[in-house]
């Protein structure tokens, strides 16, 4: 009896088991939104380099008025990329993305170094809102510029230009919501205002300071003074046959808090008012489905007014600053074939007007780059780069690096489609 007890019981479990597997494979295939779904899309990048150049302390020289040396921790190694001489495993990238449910999606890029990981970006996007607009909000790359958004692995070089090396340190990659807008037009038109927390460091930065003898400082920027710096941007573009031509305009305007070492013997701080603007305009031509002429140019502006603080080992120097500088690059990419481009590009620190501190500042710095690149698959790409750099400065001496750059990167794994 009890046997017969058992069989039956095992027959009824059958049954069940049976029913709910049934069940959940319907489900799967008729619910859109059922949790298997949902699983999101990972991707690992590894991007290594092996790197040389003719200047052996290359990393401790200047560009005078734009990019200085100094004991802090600064935005300017842009994630240590390409960083030393030899062989250089610059980073890991780890990417995850998946819808949240049907008005939001997801998405986060954990990068990771020899010296430690970070959060690269999170944050999610809207998906229901009428009228084309979207709302995205957490850390993210701003979507200034032709090139800001764009993660390294995209970069058409190896590394960034010159003037955003000089103005973000390596991108604007901020905390903070965006709201942008695309109209139903004929043609491609897309608007976009940001509130970010402003801790770039290269032009902005929430870091307080006190400066010798102590009589005034500045707070770090807390949640009553947050947001602190405020972006815009439009982007547009037209086709006429095998042509295709991008316009784009940038603003930012934030409070500068920048801490240079003020309480050690020949530091500094600024604090004061920043305004960045930018344009930027590429054309393409299709040479065919895969072959392609590309040039693409993007100028920035930066006006900075306010006050620099220097301690000489005594005293705590004050004086007003009102800088004036600009930048620009210009590139030429073609697709020769299925699996090879090569590129030039032309950089240009222009103007640096630094007002009564324009002592040692310099103007009209060059960068001269090179490069060809095969990738077998879309998951593979070699690249080798050649810089001519005679921007550098070692105090006043002139110093001209040569930097010969070949770079792997390979990736795994599901990963978004990029931007055109």
């Amino acid at each position: 009896m009890q046997n017969v007890s058992t069989l039956i019981i095992s027959f009824l479990l059958a049954i069940v088991f049976s029913s709910i597997t049934v069940a959940q494979e319907n489900q799967n295939i008729s619910d859109p939104f059922s949790q298997s779904k949902f699983v999101p899309d990972i991707a690992v990048i590894v991007d290594t380099s092996y790197v040389y150049n003719s200047q052996k302390d290359v990393n401790e020289y200047e560009r005078p008025g734009f990019i200085h040396v100094h004991d802090e921790e600064s935005d300017h190694h842009e994630h240590d990329l390409n960083q030393h001489n030899g062989f250089n495993l610059n980073y890991a990238e780890i990417s995850f993305y998946a819808p949240v449910d049907p008005y939001f999606d997801m998405f986060a890029v954990l990068h990771a170094g020899l010296e430690g990981a970070e959060i690269e970006e999170a944050y999610f996007t809207s998906q229901q809102l009428p009228l084309g607009f979207k709302i995205k909000g957490g850390k993210f790359l701003s979507s200034i510029g032709r090139i800001n958004d764009r993660h390294a692995h995209y970069w058409d070089f190896a590394d960034l230009p010159l003037v955003y090396q000089s103005f973000f340190g390596s991108q604007l990659n901020e905390i903070g919501a965006q709201l942008s807008w695309l109209p139903v037009l004929p043609f491609y038109l897309l608007i976009g205002a940001e509130i970010l927390k402003g801790e770039n460091e290269a032009s902005y930065g929430t870091e307080g300071f006190a400066f010798y003898p102590g009589s005034c400082s500045f707070n770090e920027i807390d949640d009553a003074q947050y947001p602190s710096l405020y972006t815009a941007f439009a982007k547009t573009s037209f086709d006429a046959g095998n042509f295709t031509l991008l316009f784009g305009a940038s603003g930012m305007y934030g409070t500068s808090r920048i801490n240079h070492g003020i309480d050690q013997s020949g530091g500094h701080a600024f604090y004061g008012k920043t305004l960045i603007t930018g344009g930027d305009i590429t054309l393409r031509y299709d040479i065919t489905s895969y072959q392609y002429i590309a040039v693409q140019s993007e100028y920035l502006y930066r006006y900075k007014k306010g006050d620099m603080y220097e301690y000489d080992g005594t005293n705590t120097i004050k004086d007003e600053l009102i800088a004036k500088q600009s930048g620009l690059y210009t590139q030429l990419i073609v697709r020769t074939g299925k699996l090879t481009r090569i590129g030039l590009r032309y950089d240009l620190l222009a103007k640096n007007d630094l007002g009564d501190n324009s002592e040692e500042a310099k103007e009209n710095l060059p960068r001269y780059t090179v490069m060809a690149e095969y990738s077998p698959t879309e998951f593979s790409r070699f690249r080798l780069q050649y810089s001519y750099d005679p921007s550098l400065y070692e105090g006043s001496a002139n110093k001209i690096n040569h930097q010969i750059i070949f770079q792997c990167n390979l990736s795994i794994g599901a990963h978004g489609a990029h931007s055109f």
